[in-house]
């Protein structure tokens, strides 16, 4: 483990490891896909590179690297948690048509493994590939690759296409077997066949390399593509959670002047109990990533439709459990400004767009507590006749929220104070 490094340093490393093997660094795409309709955010390092991976040929060439703004909402009520987050940044490189397995396998391991990079623990390490199926072969050429780099028989894994296979991203499209790395952790084993496809916490995924080669028709068959591509992932947060030996994200130092700022304006401490280190990381989480939002150069306002409902939500829960920490007024811009900060030097957007970025989280904070405010004097009326039939309807919490845009979560919080 490489407890010293930090962010930017695992950042730096990596881009200048492939800049050295003849990659063109390019930045972030913008955290608006421009080029994918059925998606609101630009979700993995590979999205904005699609019309490359497919032929079309990229201005910087054939091998790129980059460190990708991804985010993605899906679970966004699982937030809060030891891992979870809704953006996140996606290390990657790329072969479009040139190099492949070859070259991707040794390099990956000497990343991993040279003291010059991260320095890992070789016998602290495991890999999977793709086990084989009716549509592809076993993935034996990458098994040798690894094992000519000296990793042990026993280190790797053959797992079916559930674990080792990436893609179509649609219906139809680029995709084939992955190789992944993962580091080995002191927990015993849960049984015989504990591998990394088991979720009892002793592997855990550091990188992802995969091997484009096949395209995926409409019928479900598959054929050889014309251009093989490498598209690879390593999560820097996780990553960074993972080097340094740490339980959960947040308590990298990516978050640590955030969770400082936060402490500051409630005066309560991260982990004095579980419900504040919960809001501590949810206010952290949401903020930082609704700055990435609002500071993109194609950033949205806050809205009721697409991007800028999700942008609304992100808001309104961070000020909902800001206000469970007795966060002061107007708090969510002070946040945000410690997230430029930490961030503008890698994106200058963030900077360029300040000034919009604290307006809007300024506005839709009032917004919001003229919001809370409506709807607890609405349920205030409704109160008394509650407390007779000792129930809410759910056609009167549907009011509450239609009306008056008040969360359903604080209708549940309510009715429960009043019993």
């Amino acid at each position: 483990m490489n407890k010293e490094i930090t962010s930017s340093e695992l950042r730096q490393k990596y881009l200048d490891f492939f800049k050295e093997r003849g990659h063109a660094v390019i930045p972030s795409a913008s955290i608006i896909p421009n080029n994918d309709p059925t998606v609101l955010f630009t979700t993995a390092g590979m999205h904005p590179l699609v019309p490359y991976l497919m032929g079309q040929k990229h201005p910087e060439g054939t091998r790129l690297t980059d460190v990708q703004k991804c985010i993605r909402t899906g679970d966004i009520d699982e937030v809060g948690d030891a891992s979870h987050l809704t953006f996140f940044e996606m290390l990657g490189n790329w072969s479009l048509g040139d190099y492949f397995k070859k070259e991707a396998i040794a390099w990956s391991y000497e990343f991993l493994t040279s003291p010059k990079y991260l320095g890992l623990d070789p016998d602290k390490l495991a890999f999977t590939v793709f086990e084989g199926d009716s549509d592809a072969p076993r993935d034996e050429e990458s098994a040798e690759l690894w094992k000519a780099q000296g990793v042990k028989e026993d280190h790797i894994f053959y797992l079916p296409k559930k674990h080792n296979w990436w893609g179509p991203a649609g219906q139809t499209g680029p995709c084939g077997p992955d190789t992944e790395m993962f580091i080995i952790t002191d927990k015993e084993p849960c049984g015989e066949d504990c591998s990394p496809a088991c979720s009892c916490g002793r592997y855990l995924e550091i990188w992802n390399d995969v091997f484009m080669q096949y395209h995926k028709n409409a019928d479900g068959t598959f054929e050889p593509l014309k251009q093989r591509n490498v598209d690879t992932g390593m999560g820097l947060e996780r990553t960074l959670c993972v080097l340094t030996g740490k339980d959960n994200v947040y308590e990298t130092e990516i978050f640590s002047e955030q969770l400082a700022k936060i402490s500051e304006l409630c005066g309560k401490k991260y982990g004095e109990s579980e419900q504040v280190t919960r809001a501590f990381r949810i206010i952290a989480d949401h903020l930082r990533t609704a700055t990435f939002i609002l500071g993109d150069d194609l950033g949205v306002s806050p809205s009721n439709v697409d991007q800028g409902y999700v942008l609304r939500r992100l808001i309104r829960r961070a000020v909902r459990f800001g206000r469970k920490l007795n966060m002061p007024e107007n708090f969510t811009p002070a946040i945000a400004q410690v997230v430029i900060d930490k961030y503008k030097s890698v994106y200058p957007e963030l900077e360029r767009n300040k000034d919009f970025v604290l307006e809007q989280l300024r506005l839709e904070e009032e917004r919001f507590a003229k919001t809370l405010e409506q709807g607890t004097k609405e349920f205030e009326k409704l109160v008394d006749k509650l407390k007779i039939s000792g129930t809410l309807s759910g056609r009167l919490a549907f009011r509450l929220y239609d009306t008056f845009g008040f969360p359903i979560e604080m209708t549940q919080e309510l009715a429960k104070e009043n019993g």
